[in-house]
């Protein structure tokens, strides 16, 4: 009861028109309905994703704008375009030398790019998510609520504010934790450990992987200090904003936790593990990058790297040297991403889980998915392998296009074009001497790696349509 009183009072319009509409079968008579008041049915999900694209290429023209002045530094167009891009879709690739080739007024405007498509990424998400929950029936919105023990599931005008709270807050710490190893153990300057801590720390939250180093965090190499808060704030930020609302609500009842929260954690939590245990064992004994440290620093790089590959970005040690069976182990987790909601690209970590979920129910021979006390629906399903087959399709198109056009290797093309599309930011050095058309070209990868998911999950979740007659069956052979 006091679930449909909080709906009630969060929206009372629906509520009163909901009221108005009831009338008993053969009590009252029903009044005819003007042509007015016939609701007409439009692409609603047209108008949110179009206006999100359009900010998205105004704000970063308006970057590359800036970036091409002499306050900014010298750069040629593909150059301040690709740095505009890679810094709004947090991605992380880079053509240049970022504290070698830009001036701080240059490093500023990089700085408030991050921020704002960090921001807006998971705002824009966010608000996505409100809205269909908002296009559902009164019935679905009081199940919605009632799993998420929410009173303010329906509240869109917050969400922003949360989202900067959120950001502000995390960040801020993360510069408290790395600034004294920085001005302390580095021989820095206090303002210039500040600037670093600062530049790194929102980097590191948005999942941007941009640095003001032209080898990265190799510096930092074996530094648990520094590099251990910079991977905690890669993981907040990747995981989403929903999930970090979430956690910070119930975080020690995890049986109050909505499904989407109990998967995201879960998932991540085994992919992290893997990855970082994988990593650890396959590059120990390189020379080139984990086998000429100690122990600990071995472990700390390892750990670092391991978790990078969900969209953060940074490295520690040289990408490119690596083992063709870590790059591949990195390819596959770069396309997986993080949460939904958050910074992190790929096709998210809740897409890999209903794949997982279907193919192990089919092996146990049932016909529904159950998970975590509750089933799956069958849209869900259909949603979660149309993402990963367009997102598939559209990186073997890619890196065809770059294995044709390029003199990489196979291993070295599709590194890159999967960090491009999965917005991560690792590479294995090719992107800054690749032609300028082919660096124009990641960066429309990058580009479409950030709005393509949003505005396709959007799409395909405002365009339900209901088939009135369905045809006999007949079965293909499988396998």
């Amino acid at each position: 009861m006091r679930q449909v009183l909080d709906l009630a009072r969060a929206h009372p319009a629906r509520v009163l028109a909901l009221v108005k509409g009831f009338r008993p079968r053969g009590l009252l008579p029903r009044r005819r309905q003007r042509r007015e008041d016939i609701p007409v049915r439009q692409n609603s999900w047209w108008k949110p994703a179009r206006l999100f694209v359009l900010l998205f290429l105004a704000v970063d023209l308006a970057g590359t704008a800036l970036l091409m002045t002499p306050l900014a530094g010298d750069l040629t167009f593909v150059q301040a375009f690709f740095t505009s891009t890679s810094a709004l879709a947090v991605c992380g690739l880079s053509v240049i030398d970022l504290g070698r080739d830009l001036t701080a007024f240059g490093h500023l405007v990089v700085l408030v790019l991050i921020q704002v498509g960090g921001i807006g990424i998971m705002t824009m998400a966010s608000l996505m998510g409100a809205a269909i929950i908002h296009r559902s029936s009164l019935r679905m919105d009081l199940g919605v609520q009632a799993e998420s023990r929410s009173p303010a599931m329906g509240d869109t005008a917050g969400i922003g504010m949360r989202v900067i709270k959120t950001c502000a807050a995390i960040e801020g710490i993360t510069v408290l934790l790395v600034l004294p190893r920085m001005w302390l153990g580095y021989d820095m300057a206090f303002h210039e450990a500040l600037y670093s801590s600062v530049f790194h720390a929102v980097s590191a939250f948005n999942n941007a992987g941009l640095s003001l180093y032209g080898d990265s965090l190799t510096r930092f190499s074996g530094d648990a200090f520094v590099l251990f808060p910079l991977a905690g704030a890669v993981i907040l930020g990747g995981i989403g904003f929903p999930v970090l609302i979430e956690l910070r609500r119930h975080l020690r009842t995890p049986r109050r936790w909505t499904l989407h929260t109990k998967l995201t954690v879960t998932t991540s939590a085994i992919l992290f593990l893997i990855t970082i245990v994988l990593v650890v064992f396959m590059e120990w004994s390189n020379p080139r990058t984990l086998g000429e440290l100690g122990w600990w620093a071995r472990i700390t790089d390892g750990t670092f790297h391991g978790i990078m590959p969900r969209s953060g970005g940074f490295n520690v040690v040289d990408t490119g040297a690596m083992h063709d069976s870590t790059l591949l182990l990195t390819i596959m987790m770069m396309f997986v991403g993080g949460g939904s909601g958050g910074t992190a690209g790929g096709i998210k970590v809740g897409t890999l889980a209903v794949i997982f979920l279907v193919v192990w129910s089919e092996v146990r021979a049932h016909d529904r998915i159950h998970v975590f006390g509750r089933r799956l629906p069958n849209e869900v399903v259909r949603q979660s392998l149309s993402l990963t087959f367009l997102s598939m399709t559209f990186i073997a198109v890619s890196t065809v296009v770059f294995m044709h056009t390029t003199p990489f290797s196979f291993v070295e093309v599709l590194f890159e074009v999967v960090s491009a599309v999965g917005v991560v930011g690792l590479s294995t050095g090719i992107t800054p001497v690749l032609a300028p058309w082919a660096q124009l070209l990641l960066a429309v990868l990058m580009i479409a790696g950030r709005i393509g998911p949003i505005t396709f999950a959007t799409a395909i979740a405002f365009r339900e349509r209901k088939r009135r007659y369905d045809l006999a069956e007949a079965r293909p052979v499988i396998g």
